[in-house]
């Protein structure tokens, strides 16, 4: 268990660390940026209540008040709730200077792996990772994921890339930094929003204790770096490959002709892709959250059966 002066690890998952039990982290940003209150704090608590369920102590990660969090209280999950886009959204960059500041922050991808492995946590659940956005050979927006993932040993459980972006360099880009994509029962980068893109991912495994094995062996061999496991939005919450390709072009069309760049880019996106499919996005993106922290505990619970 890492003692940096900057973090603060919750009594539960501290415990839990201490005895060699399975944790799973979970992101913030989902929680101050992902949807309006109070709909956040009852999802952000029931993918808590899911880890427990099936075996591990979750591990909500944030920035408040300067402090880094590993492992938030039900009143501080309302707090970022309430408190929404209010809250900034903490990428890596950000980091040093929300906690110079004693500033709140609600953490990606990047910075929960930050904050995860800096706690001693292996595996992550979040609902979707940031990847190569459209037409990034003029813009070079890449979202720090990727690099992430390249450097910091954590394995994130997603359901792929946000279909916002252009899956096949994000994948050319994960490739080039040495980041094994895995499917979780498929042979194809689920596409967030539908369970296939097109794209094949590096390899398939179908079990817990396969995707553990494969971490561990990772860890075993000092390979830098995360493992990316992408599992397929559950079927009947599948959305129609048409529809929701139409709403994410239109959203696109809309972000460039409005001037929306940078982190702005991706909640412009969702809240706009979330108006256009009527809120069915949002309800696709709250169950494919859910199946990702049931597949990321049941994983934690395998790699701690394995050491």
């Amino acid at each position: 268990m890492n003692l940096n002066k900057y973090l603060d690890i919750s009594p539960e998952v501290a415990c839990a660390l201490r005895d060699d039990r399975p944790v799973v982290a979970l992101e913030s940003t989902i929680i101050s940026h992902g949807m309006p209150y109070p709909q956040n704090v009852e999802t952000a608590l029931k993918v808590e209540q899911i880890i427990r369920d099936n075996g591990a102590v979750p591990a909500t990660i944030a920035i408040i008040g300067g402090r880094l969090k590993a492992g938030l209280t039900p009143e501080e999950i309302e707090y970022l709730g309430k408190q929404g886009s209010a809250v900034a959204k903490a990428s890596r960059r950000d980091l040093a200077v929300l906690a110079a500041r004693g500033a709140d922050g609600a953490t990606t991808v990047t910075t929960t792996m930050i904050i995860a492995n800096m706690a001693g946590i292996q595996v992550f659940a979040t609902g979707g990772i940031g990847g190569v956005h459209r037409g990034a050979q003029t813009t070079m927006d890449i979202s720090a994921d990727l690099e992430e993932l390249a450097h910091t040993p954590v394995m994130v459980v997603c359901a792929g890339a946000k279909s916002i972006l252009d899956l096949g360099l994000t994948l050319e880009y994960l490739e080039t930094h040495g980041v094994p994509v895995i499917g979780y029962g498929t042979d194809e980068l689920p596409a967030f929003y539908t369970r296939t893109s097109g794209f094949k991912v590096d390899y398939r495994m179908d079990s817990p204790e396969e995707l553990a094995a494969a971490f561990r062996t990772a860890r075993e061999l000092n390979l830098r770096g995360g493992m990316l496991v992408t599992n397929p939005i559950p079927e009947e919450y599948s959305m129609d490959p048409a529809v929701i390709n139409k709403a994410i072009d239109e959203a696109v069309a809309q972000a460039e002709a409005q001037g929306i760049h940078g982190k702005a880019t991706t909640p412009f996106l969702l809240a706009k892709v979330k108006e256009l499919t009527g809120g069915d996005s949002l309800d696709s993106n709250i169950q494919l959250v859910f199946n990702n922290a049931r597949l990321a505990a049941r994983t934690a619970v395998a790699l701690k059966e394995q050491a």
